[in-house]
């Protein structure tokens, strides 16, 4: 059960904050948005979304994908090709229709959306870590390339959001981003 904040609580919070923010702005540092002391309390703003959420979202993004690329790949090559050939690209076309294709969805539906479609279903949106506004369009290309070294290390740049604070992947903390939770409208 989630322990009720009051206000003495509240206070205790913003005043250890205030004790610690001009050391932390001295030092260059920049603190994390303030988490209240209940983090599950559904008050609390922002609230981060963990991993096995996004790891939901990620693959129901990655079957959306495979919806549109797998037939595509097959229209333009045929499945002779590609069941016969040991190639890993087939060619110019499945750079495009495998690897930019992707990359411009997603990165129009973070840009217009702040989140892909199997984010949308969870109601989690990617925000700016400093600001918690929308990302600017660099951030995000910066968190889409941040995927190959999250990737490349055994995939411990996205185990990362279960032990981190914020919930922040590798990719998140190259670009600058959190994955929280939509305010409810």
């Amino acid at each position: 059960m989630a322990a009720e904040q009051n206000p003495r609580n509240i206070e205790s919070v913003l005043a250890h904050q205030e004790q610690t923010i001009p050391t932390e702005r001295a030092s260059g540092m920049t603190p994390p948005p303030p988490v209240a002391e209940a983090a599950s309390n559904e008050s609390s703003y922002p609230i981060y979304v963990g991993f096995w959420e996004r790891l939901a979202a990620t693959l129901l993004d990655s079957l959306m994908l495979m919806c549109i690329t797998v037939p595509l790949t097959l229209l333009v090559f045929g499945i002779d090709a590609i069941l016969e050939n040991d190639a890993l690209i087939l060619g110019p076309l499945d750079v495009v229709i495998n690897y930019l294709l992707p990359f411009i969805l997603i990165i129009l539906f973070w840009h217009y959306k702040s989140a892909t479609p199997g984010k949308m279903v969870l109601r989690a949106v990617i925000v700016d870590a400093d600001t918690l506004q929308k990302p600017s369009t660099a951030s995000l290309i910066v968190r889409y390339l941040g995927y190959i070294p999250s990737t490349l290390v055994f995939g411990l740049g996205y185990l990362w959001v279960a032990f981190d604070p914020r919930k922040q992947g590798w990719h998140d903390k190259l670009a600058g981003t959190l994955v929280i939770r939509a305010p409810k409208d």
